[in-house]
């Protein structure tokens, strides 16, 4: 069975039951914009039993490739919710990535050269493939009700929710949400609908994206060239995707008028100088666009919340768009699945906010460096950016200078009023706030990855060596699971330890080749305690129950 084309699927509007209802209907969530951001909004809220309602004014998914680089920890995520080793397969994976300055190679990278991680640094994936595979998740869930063609065309706040006023082929209706989540892109219809707006920088330059299908023999790597011979003083973008498609950016410059730019006879030439005058390929796809680093003041306006391109853009280069909307949702769902449930005040969807636009700034900040770094507006900051490359040949320190996109990295929320300050002394770079790591663990089934027992849920890791807990130990891990937060304990094992003879009524992995341990600098007795969007909540070289129940307090918003 060969590939579906998601681009020519269409989905027929189906006229729902809330439309002729006698009273307005009224749903926990409503997420508008059926994209990767809100397609893993709703299919994160789903997971956690909360019912979500997805309207979106299309019928179709995406067309071309967009957003195409998708990182380690958004592959991760979408591990928890299933689709991750589907999007892995498709994928092409990458970690190398060459800098060329005019004709020259002059910095060679490795973004994974650590072993022991399930996912790879990067895979290149079209965003009608991620979208597809989404789309096809959310349908098989029960809790997820998907409606194309509705448009939102208002949105008021009351005391009880929010109201939505949707338009639709057959008359328009209104329903309530408590939640509304606009995941609806940069041009944000219900931010608008609400007075709000984006802020930040538009840069003067024009690239153009082309796909283009063709069976050539480079290697699977990100290759950037400044100034190259094909394409002077300007620069260009190499990325293979699956199904032979190669994508190729080209700087245009400001005045490059961008209704010609697309058109094949405008287009086909720069391929060719890339490739050489007697490439066969075919051009499936194009486009221009212009940067943008810009941000809402805040991403929370009553019970309306922003997430994805409606909250931030940045520009292409570091994949920082898309992997950060999908980290918004995994930051968003678990709050507010917690605050439905009654087990978390509404003050805790602050801390979204407060933690996102954090991210944001951060992504902001390296997109707008690398852009700056890309296209230099002044003779000065081009002769600066030369000098660099043509050290950078020879001349390490100059490397970390050279900026073709600094690539997406989850965000660390250091700040976060959610952590629980360190008050024992640990190395590495797993503190509060930070995003657990992977490593290769041994479960029943054999051998397995630890972030796959982080599962939607608080979860509590002791390290207990070759020895299982002290018996007031087990009764107070049991105690956890019964909690008004529920916190799942999971005893980690050393590399060697028989288990066969450990209490079997909690969950136990054994460290199958000790890189748990070490990169969580943990010894036996150490205990970490990671949120449900597997960032770490807290961490103490002994455990203690009472610290634990205080640290969930203040990771729930309650302290």
């Amino acid at each position: 069975m060969g590939d579906i084309d998601f681009q020519a699927m269409e989905f027929a509007y189906e006229k729902h039951a809330d439309q002729a209802a006698a009273a307005r209907a009224r749903h926990p969530v409503v997420v508008v914009g059926a994209g990767p951001v809100g397609l893993t909004t709703a299919l994160d809220l789903a997971s956690q039993g909360v019912r979500v309602v997805v309207l979106d004014d299309d019928y179709r998914l995406s067309t071309g490739s967009r957003a195409i680089c998708f990182s380690k920890r958004t592959l991760e995520i979408w591990d928890r919710l299933g689709v991750g080793q589907r999007m892995a397969d498709k994928g092409v994976s990458w970690n190398v990535g060459k800098v060329f300055f005019r004709d020259q190679e002059v910095w060679r990278f490795d973004l994974l050269p650590e072993p022991g991680h399930r996912r790879p640094a990067f895979i290149n994936l079209q965003q009608y493939y991620a979208e597809g595979y989404l789309y096809e998740q959310a349908r098989q869930q029960p809790n997820i009700d998907l409606r194309w063609k509705n448009k939102v065309v208002g949105v008021e706040q009351t005391d009880a929710g929010v109201v939505l006023s949707i338009d639709t082929p057959e008359g328009a209706y209104t329903l309530q949400a408590d939640w509304l989540v606009a995941c609806d892109g940069a041009r944000s219809p219900v931010r608008k609908l609400i007075g709000q707006e984006s802020h930040g920088r538009i840069f003067r330059d024009r690239f153009l994206i082309a796909d283009v299908k063709m069976k050539a023999d480079f290697p699977a790597e990100r290759w950037f060239w400044f100034d190259p011979p094909f394409h002077p003083n300007q620069s260009v973008l190499l990325h293979m995707q699956p199904d032979n498609v190669w994508r190729i950016d080209f700087q245009l410059g400001w005045n490059a008028d961008p209704v010609e730019a697309v058109k094949p006879e405008n287009v086909l030439p720069r391929i060719r100088a890339l490739l050489g005058p007697d490439a066969q390929f075919e051009l499936e796809w194009v486009s221009v666009y212009t940067f943008a680093c810009e941000r809402m003041d805040r991403f929370r306006h009553g019970r309306v919340l922003f997430a994805g391109d409606s909250a931030h853009r940045v520009s292409p280069f570091g994949a920082r768009g898309a992997n950060s909307g999908v980290q918004d949702a995994e930051n968003l769902a678990w709050k507010l699945k917690l605050v439905l449930a009654g087990q978390a005040p509404e003050s805790l969807v602050d801390s979204y906010a407060a933690e996102r636009e954090h991210a944001a700034d951060e992504n902001i900040l390296n997109s707008s460096r690398a852009t700056d770094f890309i296209t230099p507006k002044s003779d000065i900051s081009r002769s600066f950016r030369n000098a660099v490359l043509n050290l950078a040949r020879h001349h390490p320190f100059a490397r970390s200078l050279v900026n073709s996109g600094r690539l997406s990295l989850p965000a660390t929320y250091a700040d976060s009023p959610l952590n629980t300050p360190d008050t024992d002394a640990f190395a590495g770079r797993m503190r509060p706030g930070a995003v657990a790591l992977d490593a290769p663990v041994r479960g029943p089934g054999g051998i397995d990855w630890w972030l796959s027992r982080l599962s939607g849920s608080f979860t509590l890791a002791l390290f207990c060596g070759d020895q299982p807990p002290a018996p007031d130990t087990l009764q107070a891990l049991q105690a956890l699971r019964l909690a008004a937060v529920p916190v799942t304990p999971v005893l980690v094992a050393g590399a060697h330890c028989d288990t066969s003879a450990w209490p079997a009524d909690l969950a136990q992995v054994v460290d199958s080749e000790g890189l748990l341990a070490q990169r969580y600098d943990a010894r036996p007795g150490t205990a970490y305690l990671i949120r449900p969007d597997q960032h770490i909540s807290a961490r103490w070289r002994a455990f203690a129950p009472d610290a634990v129940a205080s640290a969930i307090q203040r990771a729930t918003g309650r302290a």
